[in-house]
């Protein structure tokens, strides 16, 4: 039996943490017996003191364990329970097109996703765009979509880590929200309690990113894959590149048409491309459904052009409560803006820099993200066929198709637009994927 104050003391002093007295710490998060204030005082001890690596997956492992676990044994799947989970960014609709990818090669992907975050879009909040989706079903109707699409993206369930419900709301208002050891758990409780066989990170690097330098962010992506396979699930983490919009379009609706669009062929962003397939390819080897890498992406290549990886989403967006018939019929479903107008730059030239951050900021402002928690969201605003660092833009060549509510609107977006990018005649040729990290 322990003294929850004098856990805080001995993490106060520095002391290491056995993974008992956090696992009783953690229980007491969990049936509301350690207080508010005692959270608190626990977090900020480790927010000065830090964590060892065997402290952290101890962490992370009392999290799990603090509700549900699921169980897929009872489905008997054919293949691996696979799932990606990235820091946050702009345009990222990765999981949009890669879970269905995965599906389609022979993984199972259960993916417990988000809503938008600060600068950040939100999966759930893209497909809550979709008509009659529904993000929180009952854990028999998620088991049966996994089963029958492959795949199924649905929010976080109560019974799943609450102990980080608990915690990460109290870092919240505490300013112990940046701090290695406590992201790791709370990123990997989440993800592990989804029973997964593998997992892989997509660890976000530059303007756009969740960490403010490549350093922070490749010290996350370490700390991720130490942990994560240390509490028993393979895991492995990619850093690529949020020094620009991943995708061609941001915003919720928009990104769900450019995820449609990705997966039938009608067009592809290359960036997007070479980060899905790059990540897709991870799993599928880290799953034991591909030997190595280049034979991945050609499988992954495969599902996407013979139409089945297409097949997969519209399975899981049906099964989840949404139109049978999304795909061919996505103008009729998805919301349209009332404004649809081009951004003109300034000046002519080449797109040197974009400040990622202040661009899905502008997606917020135009009523695309949420400034307080309950928000209610405009579906149809953000930007589409967003140029790219390096592209040349004119009076004739716009950074960007902008989607607002009103003309006042668009005015202001686009003035937050023209000064989040920055024209001038050379461009830095920025890789997508900067560093494997690999258990």
């Amino acid at each position: 039996m322990f003294l929850i104050q004098e856990i805080i003391r001995r993490k106060r002093d520095g002391e290491i943490l056995s993974a008992e007295e956090i696992q009783f710490f953690i229980q007491g998060v969990a049936n509301n017996s350690v207080s508010e204030g005692q959270i608190a005082a626990f977090a900020m001890a480790i927010y000065f003191r830090e964590m060892t690596m065997p402290e952290r997956i101890a962490l992370t492992c009392a999290m799990r364990d603090s509700g549900m676990v699921l169980d897929w044994a009872p489905m008997q799947f054919d293949g691996p329970v696979l799932d990606k989970h990235s820091t946050g960014g702009v345009g990222d609709l990765t999981s949009l097109v890669l879970g269905p990818m995965v599906a389609a090669c022979g993984g199972y992907v259960p993916m417990i996703s988000g809503r938008g975050l600060g600068h950040t879009g939100g999966t759930l909040d893209k497909l809550e765009s979709i008509p009659g989706y529904n993000i929180t079903p009952n854990n028999e109707q998620f088991a049966q979509v996994t089963k029958q699409a492959g795949v199924a993206i649905i929010g976080q369930t109560g019974n799943l880590a609450p102990a980080d419900k608990r915690v990460y709301a109290t870092r919240d208002i505490t300013a112990t929200v940046d701090n290695l050891s406590l992201i790791t758990s709370s990123i990997l409780s989440k993800k592990l309690a989804a029973g997964l066989d593998a997992l892989v990170m997509d660890v976000k690097v530059g303007s756009g990113a969740f960490m403010p330098t490549y350093e922070l962010s490749q010290e996350l992506a370490e700390s991720i894959v130490s942990v994560a396979n240390g509490a028993g699930t393979r895991t492995s983490a990619l850093l690529t590149d949020m020094n620009q919009v991943l995708a061609s379009s941001a915003g919720n609706a928009l990104e769900i048409r450019e995820a449609i669009r990705f997966l039938t062929g009608e067009y592809r962003n290359p960036r997007l491309t070479e980060v899905t397939l790059a990540l897709g390819a991870e799993m599928l080897v880290l799953g034991g459904l591909a030997k190595d890498s280049e034979s991945a992406k050609a499988t992954l290549q495969q599902a996407l052009d013979n139409g089945s990886a297409a097949e997969r989403f519209e399975r899981m967006v049906a099964g989840l409560g949404g139109p049978n018939d999304l795909i061919a019929n996505m103008q009729r479903y998805l919301p349209k803006a009332n404004v649809i107008k081009p951004v003109f730059a300034q000046q002519s030239g080449v797109i040197s820099a974009m400040d990622t951050r202040a661009i899905g900021m502008t997606v917020v402002g135009l009523g695309g993200g949420r400034r307080v928690a309950d928000d209610l969201l405009d579906y149809s605003v953000g930007m589409d066929q967003f140029a790219a660092l390096g592209d040349s833009v004119d009076a004739q060549t716009p950074i960007a198709m902008l989607h607002a509510n009103n003309e006042q609107d668009w005015q202001n977006a686009a003035q937050q637009l023209i000064k989040a990018v920055t024209i001038s005649d050379t461009a830095p040729n920025l890789p997508m994927i900067y560093r494997y990290l690999r258990a």
